[in-house]
This record gives C-alpha cells, sequence and structure tokens, in this order.
C-alpha cells in the first residue's frame, strides 16, 4: 500500500547543511553505485577459472571444489531475508558500506591457507552479496523513482561487466603477480576497498540528513509545528501473496538456468565434440551478450504499462537456446551463445525490474527483494549440483537439458504473472 508523505512547512530559521550539500551530487552518488555493483559478482566470477587449481592444492574431490561455487549462491539465498531488517535499523547507506567492507573480508578470508577459511570466506562473501542484493533495488528505487527501471538496467548491467572482467583477468593476474590462486583471488579484496571509499560520501550524506532533521525538530519544538511524517509500514502478508511468489519464481527458475549453465555450458560442448579451448571461448561470448541484455531489457520494462510480453520473450529466448544445445550443440554453439546471452541478461534485468516496479517504496522493494532473492538463490543454487548429478545418473546431457526445457515453460507462467501492472 503506497504511503502519502506529510507536507513539511518551510522553517524560516532552517540550519544549514554544507556538508550534505557537497556530498548530494548526482555524479557521487552513481559512482559509488556502480563500484559497489562491480563488487557484486566479480568475486564469483573470479574464482571459476581457479577451481581445478584450488583442488589440487587443497587434494579435493570433486563434489567438494563444487561447493566453492555453490556455497556462496546458497547463502545469498540464507541472507537475503534479513536485510530489510538491518536497513531499517542502520540505514540503507551504511548497511551498503558494511557489506562491501564484509565482502571483501570475506575475499581475503577465502584465500588463507585452510581449507575451513576457503569456505569459511565463500559463506561471508555469499551473506555479503545477499546483503548488496537486497539493499541496491531499495536504494534505486528511492533515488530515482522515476527512472527506477532504467537505473536497475544500469547497475544490473555493470554487475555482469564486473564478472566478465573478473573471469577475464583471473589467470593474467596469477601470472602477473607470482603468487598463485591465493595472489589472484585476493587482489579484488581492494575493489571492494576502492567501492568502499566510494561510497563514504553517501553515509556521510545520510548522516548529515539525520542531524539536519534533528536540528529542525528541536527548532519547530520552540515555535514550528511540524506535523510527523508516517512511517512507512513493512508490506503485509508478503509470503502470502501470489504475486511475490510469481515473481520470486520468475528471477528463481531463470537464475536457476543461468547458473546451471555457468557450470556446465564448456563441459557440455567437450562432450559433444567441440574443443575445450573453443567452448571456454563460446561461454565467454554468451556471458559479454549478457551485458546487452541486462542493459536494454529494463531499459523496454520502464517504458511499459505492464511487462508480461517481455517476461515472456525472455522465457522463450531461454527455451530456444536451450534448444538448440539439445538438438545441435556444436554446430550451433554460437547460435545458442547469442540467444542464451540475451535470455539470460535480458531475465536478470527483468527480475531486478520487477523488484522496483511492484513496489510503492524504498523499503517496500527491500522487502520484496529480500523475499524474491531468498527463495531465487536457494532455488538457483540447486541447479549446478543437480545436473551434475542427473548427468552422472543417465550418461550424459540430454535429461538435463530436456528437462532445463520444461523449466522455461514454468519461467514464462511465472512471468506472465509478475508481469501485470499492480504493486504490491
Amino acid at each position: 500500500m503506497a504511503v502519502t508523505r506529510a507536507q513539511q512547512p518551510v522553517v524560516t530559521t532552517a540550519v544549514p547543511l554544507p556538508v550534505r550539500s557537497r556530498l548530494a551530487h548526482p555524479a557521487l552518488l552513481l559512482t559509488g553505485i556502480l563500484l559497489v555493483a562491480l563488487n557484486m559478482r566479480a568475486c564469483l566470477a573470479a574464482v571459476s577459472p581457479m577451481v581445478g587449481e584450488i583442488q589440487r592444492s587443497f587434494g579435493l574431490s570433486a563434489t567438494a571444489s563444487g561447493l566453492i561455487t555453490t556455497v556462496p549462491v546458497l547463502f545469498q539465498g540464507v541472507g537475503a531475508p534479513l536485510t530489510p531488517r538491518l536497513t531499517r535499523r542502520f540505514g540503507t547507506e551504511r548497511v551498503v558500506l558494511g557489506a562491501v567492507l564484509v565482502l571483501g573480508a570475506g575475499v581475503l578470508l577465502r584465500v588463507l591457507p585452510s581449507v575451513a577459511a576457503l569456505y569459511a570466506g565463500c559463506v561471508v562473501i555469499g551473506v555479503a552479496i545477499a546483503v548488496l542484493n537486497v539493499s541496491m533495488p531499495g536504494l534505486v528505487k528511492r533515488e530515482f523513482p522515476d527512472r527506477a527501471a532504467a537505473m536497475t538496467g544500469v547497475y544490473s548491467t555493470t554487475m555482469l561487466v564486473g564478472a566478465t572482467m573478473a573471469a577475464g583477468l583471473s589467470v593474467p593476474l596469477e601470472h602477473a603477480l607470482g603468487g598463485g590462486w591465493e595472489a589472484s583471488l585476493g587482489a579484488w579484496s581492494l575493489l571492494a576497498l576502492v567501492a568502499a571509499v566510494a561510497w563514504l560520501p553517501q553515509v556521510l550524506r545520510a548522516r548529515a540528513a539525520r542531524d539536519g532533521a534533528g536540528a529542525v525538530g528541536a527548532v519547530g519544538a520552540v515555535g514550528v509545528t511540524n506535523p510527523p511524517v508516517a512511517p512507512v509500514r513493512p508490506i503485509q502478508g508478503i509470503w502470502r501473496s501470489p504475486l511475490a511468489w510469481q515473481i520470486s519464481l520468475f528471477m528463481g527458475i531463470s537464475s536457476l538456468l543461468v547458473y546451471t549453465l555457468v557450470a556446465w555450458m564448456p563441459t557440455i560442448l567437450a562432450d559433444h565434440g567441440m574443443d575445450r579451448g573453443e567452448a571456454g571461448l563460446v561461454f565467454a561470448f554468451s556471458n559479454l551478450v549478457q551485458v546487452a541484455g541486462a542493459f536494454l531489457v529494463p531499459l523496454f520494462a520502464g517504458r511499459m504499462t505492464n511487462q508480461r510480453a517481455l517476461a515472456v520473450a525472455m522465457a522463450l529466448l531461454n527455451a530456444v537456446g536451450i534448444a538448440v544445445l539439445l538438438i545441435a550443440p556444436v554446430p550451433g554453439a554460437w547460435v545458442a551463445a547469442v540467444i542464451l546471452g540475451v535470455a539470460q541478461g535480458g531475465s536478470l534485468g527483468l527480475g531486478l525490474a520487477f523488484i522496483v516496479l511492484r513496489t510503492d517504496s524504498a523499503a517496500g522493494a527491500a522487502q520484496l527483494g529480500g523475499m524474491s532473492q531468498a527463495v531465487g538463490y536457494l532455488v538457483a543454487a540447486a541447479g549446478p549440483v543437480g545436473a551434475g548429478a542427473l548427468r552422472q545418473a543417465t550418461g550424459g546431457w540430454t535429461t538435463v537439458l530436456a528437462l532445463m526445457l520444461v523449466l522455461t515453460g514454468v519461467v514464462a507462467v511465472a512471468g506472465w504473472g509478475a508481469g501485470r501492472d499492480r504493486t504490491l
């Protein structure tokens, strides 16, 4: 339910807020958002090229090695529901700053010479990313209420740019730093530190705003009556809302398809006879195309009254790309890479856009983000592990791809409901 803010009368003896004025420049806010977004996938993508070396370094089994990428995804789902409470208690700006610093600490913890530290770092990274995943849509909704969908496209694109950059630079960084996989992965903590420094002005601005509000309240107490601002209440019964569940299922199953192909697409192509080097290039190209989908789809979503057709189009593109892998994996690999890149990047951007388009306030966006991403990442975490187990049981990829094809139909149905012109 939308909440109307009470109008505040002009106070003639206003308290100046020079700090807030200096820190309120949109360029500072945009820079901070983009640098935070760069971190939200980079440390996950950076580890993928290093899994083999980590496995040899610690003598891990294949299953234990798979947990290196699965644990952060799982704990993104576990940590997401906690974030709305944190933002209400401490403020979004401070929560984002804390999450970025914790993310950097998790990156460093992950490279300590201990298996326990490796997995503990994965847990910390997953929880920190969960907090950022939920905080950012609410922040965008609050700061850019008239351009929320477009800004969602900008920061979701930046997340994918960070992932692509990290995946491409991990091995060169290992060679350049000469410290093995530990130095390469640990270096990404510097990106988190840079983002924290860039975000600090927003924390200072929020503090100045709170101090200013207190000062204005004090003035009102001695001569000016300021009507209280109505509190923003949580969305009542969100876990019983069909619309919230449709958004959550759209995000969850779309993410399951993405993470399954992230884990197995090069292997699928190689098992069908493609050279492993070319399979890696096909996969990298698909990731690059995701950037275009993540940027353009939210822009289109923001210009539409409802997004039903767009959601179904993303599901259909996923279905076509998976069908190509099923029918002609090697001859159609590059075609599938383009189609899946648009579908996966577009589904990510559209899922995030649903969070801001289906809510009336920043607090509501954070609450819906907490639910949808909790469900989404818990569902997504089952994808890579389940696909690997099914492939081992059946001896091939046909059953896996056929099941994924069926799931695109579920995505289409959920997206049709999520795209309705309604708000929670």
